[in-house]
């Protein structure tokens, strides 16, 4: 059944990076404010930095619920399941933080990650550091085939130019802050420094 781990190494780094998808979970202070859980599946926008820290692409959208949170409490948790093979359930909670396109740290931290999984319509990249790292059983996780990743994304967004993307971005009324009304994407969009 499920048990703690100190680090992701070994069977743990092997079985998240091989899933094709997986899911954030974030949420205000306030008692009364909107838990958010999205799900984050385009390939090679995940990268584990080390036995505790791990970064994960973010692209832009109609909302910014994760940024907004992070930048409130900075308390993130990351969930992987096995939709094949043997019935696991992997969870990282740690603190999390957004990296936006201005800061220095945004090009050693793309460095991290396939050339290729950069692309249009990326607006941060979300690092996080591990407080407890989880198992337990995926015995109700159903089995589930991979086909392939979606373009829609890839291709809407590869289709803006900077400032059509930066416009984007501004037009969307849960952008530049949350549902709950915390401050979410910096805007105007900074430059990428890439």
């Amino acid at each position: 059944m499920g048990k703690v781990y100190e680090r992701i190494d070994g069977r743990l780094r092997t079985f998240i990076e091989a899933q094709h998808v997986f899911f954030t979970a974030t949420a205000p202070l306030a008692s009364d404010g909107h838990v958010n859980v999205s799900p984050k599946g385009r390939s090679g926008t995940l990268a584990i930095l080390d036995e505790l820290t791990l970064a994960y692409l973010d692209f832009g959208g109609s909302t910014a619920e994760t940024i907004a949170h992070l930048r409130e409490n900075s308390r993130i948790t990351l969930m992987w399941c096995a939709f094949t093979g043997p019935p696991t359930v992997v969870r990282v909670h740690g603190r999390g933080e957004p990296v936006f396109r201005d800061d220095p740290r945004f090009a050693e931290l793309l460095a991290h990650f396939d050339p290729a999984a950069d692309g249009p319509g990326l607006r941060a990249i979300i690092l996080v550091r591990a407080e407890r790292v989880s198992d337990s059983c995926g015995f109700a996780v159903p089995f589930l085939e991979y086909r392939e990743d979606r373009p829609l994304h890839a291709e809407y967004f590869g289709r803006k130019s900077e400032e059509e993307f930066a416009a984007y971005c501004a037009g969307k009324e849960l952008n530049g802050v949350s549902v709950d009304g915390l401050p979410a994407l910096p805007l105007p969009l900074p430059p990428r420094r890439v």
